[in-house]
């Protein structure tokens, strides 16, 4: 095992100069102290920007070796690249796109696109002169979504992950941004990409999929072959930390002052970072209108307010720290008595005791971001919670909402709602306050800091083994001469070959993909070999396949097993099958084929196929998603099947099966070769059927039950031309070296 290197934006360390003299302190954050457990040990580095500009070649060597007994190394960055790649392309385009602000604060420049990728390259270039064959990379945040790909272009070698902390817009939200897709071909560099949550997962395969020419099955994307995969990992915090800080001298002494400023007042408690995403205003106009409604309360509770600074010399954010200070200035100016204010409002940073000691004494925490990652407040107030006492009003709109759903769940742009949701926790009952207090500690303990390192590390590392595992089933040279060598020396072979995306590339018009001279001759030289059955088995009608095929000596399995024709036979069809079902999919199908051009309905004996391959990719795509829905419930419990392949949708009979159809050629039969070659879902029925020693290939994908897999139709036709022209074992050499039948 290699070393593992974090890259992020920022170090885990504050710096400060002095008269050219730098004084270093690591930083308190939550991934600082998640992954120490990772960049402290051994080899491990972290690589990021140190926080500020050392341009001075002496100084940055200075910085560099102080910084290189902490375990880090620095990326030095201009003030120029840190205006406009962090400044400008990360929080004004980035930012705000991500957070579903895109048409009130996005702001798409060319200059901050081009140094965004320029900073990326030197973060690379950091990243490669440390990097050694077997090292593995965990690259964080919106800042670095070029790395994984930049990294991978150079070093395929090296295991990648990387992980977006914020959310991950809808795909209607992410198109806006003109560089769309450069992004995604930067972030499918990695072969683990993590969010926080699940909604984000389902954005990206989305984005990913409709944007990038990619496809997808279940959270696995195939890039280059590559298996990427996406997943939630919902990040915690360092719950043992927060928990025995409440036992500390110092947050004792806070606690005790705290309580005895507020004379018996409840306290809901209000913690940000200023940022327009995070709901402040909403939240001062909820306990605003709580004063207006529910007078009772004056003089009795008092939102405590701590906002955080950050960015104010932006402009978007100087006005909305101007509205806030003139909110709680209107709030106060109305509702203050001689002895009592309704908001304490602080406008700066707390030390790490002050907020534990506000944590455990805040009756209310009120968390209401408009749309969040996690929010890691929510989880530092429930671990802070030690007496078990407390009500957590929280954001549906933050990640941390999927986990801590015994918290008081509220829309946060629906300011009523918050507002009853204040007055509830107000009077919550204590014993409900310590249940659900109870089950958020449970899982904020259990799900903490240490265990999202080490779930995403696992995960990272079983991604790559999955993608070896994939590798190593390529049919390459070497595979493909032990296949032959098998294959020459058997003495009764049957091998199965799908038709359409397997023997042919699918065409728009069903009707033209009909089989070249260059098929027929491979076909010919495989039928040719006495020691061969050759199957054709396809979801083709099958007039069309005899059309097609009748007299080449194939023998014919068509529309996924309804028909079977051996060779010189007449066809003959399943036995007890019903269309009776059709009068009642066939209008379903015709209303989406009248809603959406290019769309069609092609009727076979015994199923109904839609397909979509001459429509728009964005309308069929969503057309196919409705239709699936539409049809789930009606073929759920009429014995249908509906199966979704390449560019269409299909309803069979369920007793309709490639893998049955299979077996049928399999009975009684002694087979010593046995291959099948497909390419869509109907094909994995067939991989699963035969035996374990069966040699099975799936075309265009990695990820299916057969053992080995094909890139395209073009591989294949070069495959079974090498089989087609294997060197001839005479039949009593074939005998002496056969290897023991395989009996079905």
């Amino acid at each position: 095992m290699g070393k593992t290197i974090i890259v992020s934006n920022r170090l885990p360390v504050k710096i400060s100069e002095e008269n050219g003299s730098y004084t270093f302190f690591p930083s308190e954050g939550g991934l600082a102290t998640g992954l120490g457990s990772i960049y402290q040990n051994g080899e491990n580095i972290w690589i990021g920007w140190p926080g500020l500009e050392v341009s001075d070649e002496a100084r940055q060597k200075v910085v560099t070796e102080n910084l290189k007994t902490m375990k880090l190394q620095p990326v030095f960055l201009t003030q120029k690249e840190i205006t406009e790649y962090y400044e400008g392309f990360s929080n004004e385009i980035l930012w705000p796109v991500f957070h579903y602000y895109a048409s009130t604060y996005a702001n798409y420049q060319q200059s901050n696109w081009d140094y965004y990728q320029s900073v990326n390259k030197k973060f690379r270039d950091v990243v490669l002169s440390a990097a050694e064959p077997g090292d593995t990379i965990w690259i964080h945040d919106y800042q670095l979504l070029l790395l994984p790909g930049l990294i991978r272009a150079e070093r395929p070698d090296l295991v990648i992950g990387f992980f977006l902390h914020i959310p991950f817009p809808s795909y209607e939200m992410f198109r806006l941004i003109p560089w769309r897709a450069e992004l995604l071909e930067g972030m499918t560099g990695a072969d683990l990409v993590g969010f926080h949550t699940y909604d984000d997962v389902q954005h990206f395969l989305s984005a990913a999929t409709r944007i990038l020419p990619l496809n997808s099955s279940s959270n696995i994307l195939t890039v280059d072959d590559r298996p990427v995969v996406a997943e939630a990992f919902p990040m915690g915090i360092d719950f043992e930390k927060y928990s025995d800080l409440t036992r500390e001298k110092e947050v004792s002494e806070q606690m005790e002052h705290l309580k005895s400023t507020f004379n018996g007042n409840k306290i809901i408690l209000s913690v940000d970072r200023l940022d327009y995403s995070k709901g402040i205003l909403q939240r001062l106009q909820a306990f605003e209108l709580l004063m207006e409604l529910y007078p009772e309360y004056i003089g009795k509770i008092a939102l405590y307010m701590i906002v955080v600074p950050s960015r104010d010399m932006v402009p978007q954010y100087r006005e909305l720290r101007d509205a806030i200070d003139k909110k709680v200035g209107n709030i106060n100016s109305i509702y203050r008595t001689m002895d009592w204010s309704p908001v304490l409002y602080f406008y700066r940073s707390f030390p790490i005791e002050a907020i534990s000691a506000l944590y455990s004494i805040a009756d209310i925490a009120l968390v209401t971001p408009m749309r969040d990652g996690m929010n890691l407040v929510a989880k530092e107030y429930v671990a802070s919670r030690t007496t078990n006492r407390g009500v957590l009003v929280l954001s549906e709109m933050a990640g941390a909402s999927k986990e801590l759903i015994d918290a008081v769940i509220v829309n946060p742009n629906n300011i009523g709602d918050i507002t009853r949701s204040i007055v509830r926790a107000l009077n919550m009952p204590v014993e409900e306050q310590e249940f659900r207090m109870r089950q958020m500690r449970s899982i904020v303990s259990r799900f903490n800091i240490f265990h999202w390192v080490k779930i995403y590390m696992e995960k990272l590392q079983e991604v790559k083994e999955l993608q070896r595992s994939m590798q190593s089933r390529h049919v390459d040279t070497s595979i493909g001469k032990s296949i032959t060598r098998i294959y020459a020396e058997a003495s009764r072979r049957i091998i199965f070959l799908d038709y359409d995306g397997t023997l042919v590339n699918f065409n728009a018009d069903i009707n033209k993909a009909s089989p070249d001279e260059a098929l027929y001759k491979l076909l010919m030289e495989l039928v040719a070999d006495k020691a061969n059955t050759i199957v054709l088995i396809s979801g083709r009608d099958h007039e069309k396949m005899e059309e097609w095929f009748g007299d080449t000596g194939i023998h014919m399995i068509a529309e996924h097993g309804v028909w079977q024709k051996a060779y010189g036979k007449k066809w003959k069809s399943l036995r007890g099958l019903s269309d009776k079902w059709k009068e009642d999919i066939m209008p379903i199908l015709n209303t989406y084929t009248d809603r959406t051009p290019g769309a069609f309905v092609e009727e076979k004996s015994f199923s109904l196929v839609w397909h979509y391959r001459k429509v728009p990719k964005d309308l069929g795509e969503l057309r196919a998603s409705e239709l699936v829905n539409n049809l789930g419930y009606l073929t759920r419990d009429r014995g249908l099947q509906l199966l979704p392949g390449s560019k269409i949708i299909e309803v069979k009979n369920m007793e309709v099966n490639k893998g049955k159809a299979t077996l049928h050629h399999l009975y009684k039969q002694d087979y010593d070769f046995i291959m099948a070659i497909g390419d869509d879902h109907t094909d994995e029925d067939i991989f699963k059927a035969l035996p374990d020693t069966a040699y099975t290939f799936k075309v265009g994908s990695t990820m299916s039950a057969a053992r080995y897999y094909l890139r395209n139709t073009t591989e294949v036709r070069q495959f079974l031309s090498r089989l087609a022209n294997a060197p001839v074992i005479e039949f009593s050499e074939r005998i002496f070296k056969q290897r023991p039948l395989i009996k079905k």
